[in-house]
């Protein structure tokens, strides 16, 4: 008897395996794709020189605040989508979902227009010298054009993830990534158009990518006979949903910000050196955040459906095997990271201070990884739960913690060192002492087609 117990225990197991691998690996292509449209620009601009490369640093850091900031359109569409599936409504499901493309076509267009005209002041607040603010300023109004693209392929991205099609978006994201090498090169070198001419490739292979993710979700609409008009009600309950989400994201890229700002502050006459090295350590960090997400993605679509269709006791077995599957990613990634650090440098600088400065950023980044594949999973399954309103307290006790640190480790000797060991210690640690603590409890654990949250 217990022979067969534990025989099926083993065939639970490998089923659940089965469909989190079934969502994470074309998540995990296609997460480990996005972060190389900023990957793909620092190699090609960090070519053009140090300072260049630093203005890209600060243009990249206020892009991708305002697009993370709207990361909502993404997991809260995958979270409703799932809980609609699971409850057997597909065509409720591809509702929610059209009427999160059409909130991302109304946040993108205010985006672009509030963006483009505050570019200078929002790069002011660096303070990083005229050149590089030069650079800097030049990438941000053109890239600021890509905005409503980039949020169109947030939330037709969630819908198709909702749909447990994790696919599609894989497909998009490596033609779209390899159109956008192509352009850039073109136009930075065939052209000679310097660092406009990234910003204006990426802005072209947004477009692109957003109107053959938009198509695939439009289709599926019709097939279903889906509401295909803005519907009020609709949009303003999908925004009403998101607050807690957004205020989530904004404490940390507000974290994310306060350590870009911290590093500015290192030192007195190398801000340059330290500010490029860091773009470079944040870009890769944020490659591997991307990638170990893949399995918070799958927690997204699984738990939102498990819930959706009643089964709790289903979603605790799938959260307890996606926490072991975090974990072990996230030491794979620390590894691999370490291995390549004194070497990875040479792919975006020719700077050597740059280059040496860059290993020992990159070997406490990689301390923290498997801390950071715990904790991206755990923030999956709640948000997949709709457990908004604790992520929403806990993104700011965790600014609350960390703001402090980062400001204070920049005094310190090596200080951009100190930042990044801030940044693993403090900004990941408490993350996950405060998501391993909800996970455990019952509270957000909701069943049914709609969150309590």
């Amino acid at each position: 008897m217990k022979a067969a117990h534990r025989e099926a225990d083993r065939e639970s197991h490998r089923e659940t395996d089965r469909e989190i691998l079934r969502l994470a690996v074309p998540a995990f292509l296609a997460l480990v794709a996005e972060p190389l449209f900023l990957l793909s620009d620092a190699a090609i601009v960090g070519h053009l020189g140090t300072p260049e490369l630093a203005g890209l640093g600060v243009a990249a850091v206020v892009l991708q605040t305002v697009v993370g900031l709207c990361v909502f359109l993404a997991y809260g569409t995958t979270a409703s989508v799932a809980r609609h599936l699971g409850a057997g409504d597909l065509r409720a499901a591809l509702a929610q979902g059209i009427d999160g493309v059409w909130l991302a076509v109304l946040i993108g267009v205010l985006a672009t227009a509030g963006g483009i005209a505050l570019t200078p002041a929002l790069v002011g607040v660096f303070d990083t010298g005229a050149e590089v603010a030069g650079h800097a300023e030049t990438y941000l109004t053109i890239a600021f054009l890509g905005t409503t693209p980039l949020l169109i392929m947030l939330a037709a991205t969630g819908v198709l993830r909702g749909l447990q099609d994790t696919r599609t978006p894989l497909l998009v994201a490596v033609v779209g990534n390899g159109l956008n090498i192509v352009l850039n090169l073109v136009l930075v070198y065939g052209f000679g158009l310097g660092i406009a001419g990234s910003a204006i490739g990426s802005v072209l292979a947004q477009v692109l990518s957003a109107g053959w993710l938009l198509a695939v979700v439009v289709r599926a609409a019709r097939e279903h006979d889906a509401p295909m008009s803005p519907d009020r009600a609709g949009i303003a309950a999908a925004a009403h949903a998101a607050v807690a989400l957004v205020i989530r994201t904004l404490a940390l890229r507000a974290c994310l910000l306060v350590g870009t700002y911290a590093v500015t502050r290192v030192g007195t006459g190398a801000t340059d050196v330290n500010v490029a090295t860091h773009q470079i350590a944040i870009t890769l960090w944020s490659f591997l955040a991307f990638g170990l997400d893949a399995i918070a993605i799958a927690a997204q679509a699984l738990t939102g459906r498990a819930l959706g269709s009643g089964d709790v006791e289903g979603t605790r077995r799938l959260t307890r095997r996606m926490v072991r599957w975090g974990w072990g990613s996230g030491i794979v990634a620390g590894v691999g990271l370490a291995a390549v650090s004194p070497f990875v440098g040479a792919l975006f600088t020719t700077d050597p201070a740059v280059r040496d400065l860059l290993v020992p950023v990159l070997l406490v980044a990689a301390i923290g990884q498997p801390v950071a594949g715990v904790v991206f999973v755990l923030d999956g399954v709640l948000i997949g739960a709709g457990d908004g309103a604790y992520l929403a307290w806990a993104g700011l006790v965790v600014l609350a913690a960390y703001a402090p640190a980062a400001l204070w480790a920049a005094t310190l000797p090596h200080g951009l060192v100190a930042v990044w060991v801030a940044m693993t210690v403090v900004f990941m640690g408490a993350r996950g002492v405060l998501l391993s603590w909800r996970a455990r409890g019952d509270r957000w654990l909701v069943t049914g087609a709609a969150s309590a949250r």
